[in-house]
């Protein structure tokens, strides 16, 4: 597995994009604003992240993806450990990260891999998504925030 930048004159692999943020919309405007990293197998996309500058020496992983017949791979912690790299080759001294209240593994791999809980955004996806959204069976409603220092 070979993981690059993804080439200007390539397009997002939205499909994988959508599968971890629903919102066509917020997708599309992060995508334009941030650096989308992508995942390949014998010239497949399997994987993606989408890091964008958030504040002065900070970036956000605001999209991560695998796709889903290639789940629980691994994949996901090479994603996130390769977003931690570029993000410290790129100059940046905090890397942040945030998830659904009920992304109960998504919150278990960002632990393993150094980011530390700092918030709760209440109602981050009430406010910001229109349809409901349900995983492990439980509602998300809240964003948790986390971050590492670099």
């Amino acid at each position: 597995m070979e993981i690059r930048k993804l080439n200007a004159d390539e397009q997002p692999p939205m499909a994988l994009l959508l599968l971890a943020d629903p919102s066509l919309k917020l997708v599309d405007e992060y995508i334009k604003r941030g650096q989308c990293f992508v995942a390949e197998v014998e010239n497949s996309i399997i994987g993606v992240y989408v890091l964008l500058r958030t504040r002065p020496e900070t970036v956000e992983i605001v999209n991560i993806a695998v796709e889903e017949n290639n789940q629980g791979k691994g994949i996901g912690k090479q994603l996130v450990l390769d977003a931690i790299h570029n993000a410290k080759l790129l100059g940046f001294k905090t890397i942040e990260i945030g998830t659904g209240n009920s992304g109960i593994g998504q919150l278990a791999l960002y632990q393993k891999c150094g980011f530390r809980i700092t918030g709760v955004d209440r109602d981050f996806f009430i406010r910001h998504y229109s349809e409901k959204i349900v995983e492990n069976g439980i509602q998300v409603v809240d964003m948790i925030r986390l971050s590492q220092d670099l």
